[in-house]
């Protein structure tokens, strides 16, 4: 079945709560700001927030509308078996349930999952050495990476439990082959360390594509940069840029929050 289109889509408001809302409309954005900047991959990739409670629910997109579509009201609530769990016309991507299902199973502390497929972040998820301390951007991803090997197209369940090892307690997760993933305590915190992956990524591909040696950043630099980071968003992580993003938004692609 086709998806509605998103003016169709009957308010939910009213139905959740205050603090579900919000988690709502910063998804939506979300999705948006993926959209913007151009790693949607059409409709194939995937953000979710969890939503407060007990019971494991979780956000996602409707499967079958564009991201610059996406409304607070489309995303889809399921749970952790991937039923949904609120009236919705809408259907879901079963190889995003299972990536997104495994982490917020195993990890209280990733409210939010990003997954994407970039160009420059599939680009090197498939070079052998992976990301390399090359740039400013890079440091932040390298202190809090992990690394996960290509099993195809993530429908397996069995691939949760070695997923979920490979991602261990980090940000970052390079999906072999495949794209990349952020985990964190917000859509902020989560959008921002997706932003800084995949510019690393796009830093080093444009590197590599001069054909000269590179300069690798010493290693007692890469130990000293969380505090470093921690410094240049004055403690406030993804929070200080998100108004900033939203604001963006309000002026290119208004709707979100609806």
């Amino acid at each position: 079945m086709s998806a509605l289109p998103p003016q169709n889509t009957p308010s939910a408001k009213i139905d959740v709560s205050a603090q579900e809302w919000r988690l709502r409309v910063d998804l939506a954005a979300a999705y948006r700001l993926v959209a913007l900047h151009g790693w949607d991959d059409l409709i194939f990739t995937h953000l979710t927030v969890r939503v407060p409670g007990p019971e494991h629910y979780f956000l996602i997109n409707p499967y079958g509308m564009l991201f610059d579509e996406i409304t607070a009201s489309s995303l889809v609530k399921i749970d952790l078996a991937g039923n949904k769990v609120s009236e919705s016309p809408y259907e879901i991507n079963p190889a995003g349930f299972t990536i997104h299902s495994a982490v917020h199973a195993a990890r209280e502390d990733a409210q939010c999952v990003m997954h994407i497929h970039s160009l420059n972040g599939i680009a090197v998820s498939a070079q052998k050495d992976g990301l390399l301390p090359i740039s400013q951007q890079s440091l932040f991803v390298l202190a809090s990476l992990g690394y996960h090997g290509y099993e195809g197209v993530a429908l397996n369940a069995e691939e949760k439990p070695r997923l979920v090892a490979d991602l261990g307690n980090r940000v970052f997760l390079m999906l072999r082959n495949h794209g990349l993933l952020t985990a964190s305590a917000t859509v902020a915190d989560a959008f921002l360390a997706m932003y800084i992956f995949e510019t690393a990524c796009a830093i080093q591909v444009k590197a590599l594509s001069g054909h000269r040696e590179l300069i690798s950043i010493a290693a007692p630099i890469l130990a000293g940069i969380q505090s470093q980071a921690a410094q240049v968003t004055r403690g406030l992580g993804g929070a200080l840029v998100w108004p900033g993003l939203l604001r963006k938004l309000d002026r290119c692609n208004p709707g979100y929050d609806q």
